[in-house]
């Protein structure tokens, strides 16, 4: 049995050799990547729907190649069912590295190739290494260009991402729906630029964070649809040089099979290798996903505030002890790490924004700083939106109590008895709850504004919350 712990290969580049350890199935043009781009720590396999994505459109390569007769059956063979393994998630502690590179990908497109060749290679009976039989470049990346297959992955990889990102924006959704029609009955003043405004229900009010989280279900779509287009064929710049010219729509039709996904080929291949477009609107898109999010997560903690000296007009799911120093304090934890979440997604946007912008002529090289951010973000948003509904949406209690007393005490009420008053005796009867410290019930009766029944008519709540549920 070969002891590969200990067994080296010698392998052969442009620029030399080197020893590659027997474990390895990743070769020399990843060895150098390796050791050129020790920056972040994290290896591209901390992506997996990449890795998925750059093996589905290999595997494309390969049968397409077959197909018109410029690969080997047995070798096309060989490279679909090693990438298979990699789509099933095998073979990902192979892919080393590092997720911020230099070269526009390429070093992730050799990673791919080269560990796709010698799982093939060990199917097909050959040793590791052994390039004559199998090439990483002359047979895995036929027809190919990192500057077509790599952007066409990330595209894949994101679409994957997202579909996870708008399941739970919809679980969520319905999260705080439920709560609305739960709080349809309970009144509570509403609040404009921290004031007492008028009142209105708290169901109102989630179901107002519920018709947000909807508002951005509601562009999914058409980010689907922009990632979709994909530069598969172009090869080096979009010319499509070294690829047949059946090549490219082939191939996609077979990667939008493999991906499900309704991928179709740009119609300028030139254009679509050079532009990031499609990856900037998604980070814009995240980021307003975040931005709305982190403001609902504001309105939480703010409700929640107190619960003696603050607005205590709802309790969130107490979570972690809130202090080392102060017992018995509890922190709204979970819309905290929310916001956090939200901010590092808005941040990402401004270097995506730039690497996107810097990108020179046929190609833009800064594509793994915008695919890791993206995806990193895509994934963070998406796990920060499940534990804001596990760990806190479901579980959102009313501080009835509390509201009811708010409600009854405010001025805001004189609100509606101004159509009957007018605005300036409206003014006046204001400006005296607030002297006395007595309800406008109480005031408005006294006064001889009005009798208490015509006071508890105009101030039935039915009449209060207005129509909108």
């Amino acid at each position: 049995m070969i002891d590969f712990a200990m067994k080296t290969r010698t392998e052969n580049d442009s620029l030399g050799s080197l020893s590659i350890p027997g474990y390895a199935y990743w070769g020399i043009h990843t060895a150098r990547a390796a050791e050129n781009f020790p920056i972040s720590q994290s290896r591209i396999s901390s992506h997996p729907k990449l890795i998925r994505a750059l093996a589905m459109t290999k595997k494309a390569a390969a049968r397409t190649n077959e197909a018109l007769g410029l690969l080997d059956a047995r070798k096309a063979d060989a490279v679909a069912e090693a990438a298979d393994a990699v789509i099933a998630g095998r073979f990902l502690d192979q892919f080393i590295v590092d997720v911020i590179q230099g070269g526009a990908g390429t070093s992730t497109n050799m990673n791919m190739n080269e560990v796709l060749a010698n799982v093939a290679l060990e199917s097909l009976g050959r040793e590791r290494g052994d390039y004559g039989f199998l090439s990483p470049l002359d047979d895995v990346n036929m027809s190919q260009s990192t500057n077509d297959v790599y952007p066409t992955s990330v595209r894949i990889a994101i679409c994957m991402e997202l579909i996870g990102l708008e399941e739970e924006l919809i679980g969520l959704a319905e999260a705080f729906s439920e709560k609305q029609r739960k709080f349809a009955k309970i009144l509570k003043i509403g609040r404009t630029q921290l004031q007492d405004a008028v009142p209105m229900s708290l169901g109102q009010e989630f179901g107002a964070f519920a018709a947000t989280i909807r508002d951005e279900i509601g562009r999914f779509p058409g980010l689907f649809s922009d990632l979709c287009v994909v530069n598969l064929g172009g090869t080096a710049i979009g010319t499509s040089l070294n690829a047949l010219p059946q090549y490219a729509h082939q191939a996609v039709e077979r990667l939008a099979i493999y991906s499900d996904l309704p991928l179709t080929l740009s119609e300028n291949l030139i254009f679509a290798s050079q532009d990031a477009g499609a990856l900037q609107n998604a980070s814009s898109t995240l980021k307003r996903h975040a931005v709305r999010l982190s403001k609902i997560c504001n309105d939480l903690r703010l409700l929640c505030s107190g619960p003696q000296a603050g607005f205590g007009e709802i309790h969130l799911p107490p979570k972690a002890a809130g202090s080392s120093i102060m017992p018995g304090k509890v922190n709204p934890v979970i819309p905290e790490v929310v916001n956090q979440v939200a901010f590092e997604v808005i941040g990402n946007d401004f270097a995506i924004t730039m690497a996107a912008e810097a990108g020179q002529l046929q190609l833009n090289a800064f594509e793994p700083l915008i695919a890791h951010l993206l995806l990193t973000g895509i994934s963070h948003l998406t796990s920060a939106i499940k534990t804001l509904r596990m760990n806190c949406v479901t579980d959102i209690a009313a501080a009835e109590q509390r509201l009811q007393q708010y409600v009854a005490s405010s001025a805001s009420l004189v609100t509606a008895l101004s159509p009957t008053l007018g605005y300036a005796r409206a003014c006046e009867l204001g400006k005296s709850v607030l002297a006395s410290g007595k309800t406008v019930r109480e005031v408005a009766s006294e006064n001889g504004y009005f009798s208490l029944d015509e006071v508890d008519s105009a101030l039935d709540p039915t009449n209060l919350i207005g129509t909108q549920t």
